[in-house]
């Protein structure tokens, strides 16, 4: 892992610290489903677990990318991230309304 760059490591930081905030939601919506034995979302937050250790596995390689593919990388994980959040925020209203 090279941080040879200082804006390249505040942007690992920086989506570090999204997927740790989601990960932190999602074993929140994991036990509140658990209680209400709700499967679909149980089905669906094991479903964005997934997606999050895809998302940590291409931040991975996002690391040890080169100048040349750095950007591209960047673009793919930023815009996972936020859809993991998108999907997060669903799966948090529902049980807002519940």
């Amino acid at each position: 892992m090279s941080f040879d760059n200082p804006a390249k490591k505040a942007v690992q930081d920086k989506i570090e610290s999204q997927i740790k905030t989601v990960e932190a939601k999602l074993d929140t919506l994991k036990a509140k489903a658990e209680t209400a034995r709700a499967a679909a979302e149980l089905k669906a937050i094991a479903d964005l677990v997934t997606k999050k250790h895809m998302i940590d596995q291409k931040l991975n390689d996002l690391k040890k990318s080169s100048e040349s593919a750095y950007q591209r990388a960047k673009t793919d994980i930023e815009s996972r991230v936020a859809e993991l959040e998108k999907s997060v925020q669903s799966i948090e209203a529902k049980f807002k309304a519940a």
